[in-house]
């Protein structure tokens, strides 16, 4: 790895850093730690899409069924993005967490999220037509 990935990699590791310190200071500031489940959809979220990413046909194969699956994981991830960012607001509404709260976890979120998109933007492995 060169030595702008080393950078990357650093401030990557900080964004995300402050991104969890958010959303547990979301959670410890108000007793309340139902915001903490915002990380786990958030972690969780780029899954889908990772794993059927990589169930498309090549363009010269007689089975290939187009597109169907790797839609269905960018539909599941985008799901769970959205609950991400709905569920905070959900609480706040109905008043169990506070609303500065849900604005912590809802940074938090995004900086954790934006954070692995970066990542795997950042260091992705071009398929060779050599290997």
């Amino acid at each position: 790895m060169a030595q702008a990935g080393i950078k990357t990699v650093i401030l990557l590791s900080f964004v995300l850093a402050v991104g969890f310190l958010l959303i547990i200071l979301s959670c410890a500031l108000w007793s309340n730690w139902l915001p903490l489940l915002v990380a786990l959809t958030f972690v969780l979220a780029p899954l889908p899409n990772a794993l059927f990413s990589r169930c498309g046909g090549d363009e010269f194969a007689t089975d290939y069924d187009g597109p169907g699956r790797q839609d269905l994981g960018q539909f599941i991830t985008a799901t769970i993005v959205v609950t991400g960012f709905a569920f905070p607001l959900v609480l706040a509404h109905s008043e169990v967490i506070r609303p500065a709260a849900c604005a912590m976890s809802i940074v938090g979120g995004a900086l954790v999220y934006g954070t692995i998109l970066a990542y795997s933007a950042a260091f992705k492995q071009e398929d060779s037509d050599y290997d």
